[in-house]
């Protein structure tokens, strides 16, 4: 049985379907992820509020979790996240091959546009931020390396979708002009342009995106300039990554000759 504290207890489906079948791993798992993207560190008797364990079980996982390298003791007697999760980090990120090709280009987006460029790729249902670049303005959407959101919200979550679910009709728009751009999906102030990028077998890489203020993207013209610059940079980024650039060609030519002010099924849904 799970030692926990006052907290309701989960239902059994909820514990098999998030369980590994290895109890001690699912425990130490579950006070990693306790750590959200804005804690620097937590105290003992948060992360057992947080995980529903008992102090005493959570502060033997911390033992172990600390000479592993994963977490840190600090002087005050809280905890936060050791060093190997970010030797794992840059492991996993040289894993998808793609960091020479982006990085470039999102800084490249960043400087010239003054907005935040992101690159995502999927996970499960969550669309993590892989690579990013932000502006040096004041007034600008703030993400962070390794940040998972919702997939099915935000402009990338809608590519990323319409080319790992190839088979949906919801996003044949998509896959046919190979961009999408919301306003105010995830964060109701916030507005995001995003073009899929291709590997040299043709499969997706992930979504080159562009995100900003919605005071800033409202007017057509703003994102018919981000997105004839992402189209250009996925192009790129899409050939020395050893794909076909060509197949932007027509979305391109497509862009410059339409008026974004009308194109369906790209506002937030309400």
């Amino acid at each position: 049985m799970d030692e926990t504290t006052n907290k309701t207890p989960r239902s059994s489906s909820d514990l098999t379907e998030s369980s590994s079948g290895v109890a001690v791993l699912d425990r130490a798992f579950a006070i990693l992820n306790a750590f959200g993207p804005s804690d620097d560190r937590l105290t003992l008797t948060e992360l057992s509020r947080r995980t529903g364990l008992y102090k005493s079980t959570v502060l033997r996982l911390l033992g172990a979790l600390e000479h592993g390298g994963y977490i840190r003791k600090l002087d005050d007697g809280q905890y936060a996240i050791g060093h190997q999760p970010l030797r794992l980090a840059a492991l996993y990120q040289r894993s998808f091959q793609v960091g020479p090709a982006i990085e470039p280009l999102l800084a490249q987006l960043s400087r010239e546009l003054g907005e935040t460029a992101s690159f995502y790729v999927r996970q499960g249902d969550q669309r993590l931020v892989l690579y990013r670049v932000e502006p040096s303005r004041s007034v600008r959407v703030s993400i962070r390396i390794g940040e998972e959101f919702a997939i099915d919200k935000g402009a990338s979550g809608k590519v990323l979708l319409a080319f790992t679910e190839t088979q949906d009709p919801r996003w044949d728009e998509v896959r046919e002009r190979l961009w999408a751009v919301s306003f105010g999906e995830r964060d109701p102030e916030t507005a995001s342009a995003s073009v899929a990028v291709f590997d040299s077998t043709g499969t997706l890489a992930g979504a080159l995106t562009l995100s900003g203020p919605k005071g800033r993207f409202d007017a057509p013209a703003t994102i018919e300039v981000a997105l004839a610059n992402l189209l250009e940079c996925a192009k790129r980024a899409t050939v020395a990554l050893g794909g076909k650039g060509t197949r932007y060609d027509a979305s391109i030519a497509r862009l410059n000759a339409s008026d974004l002010a009308g194109a369906p099924g790209d506002k937030a849904e309400p």
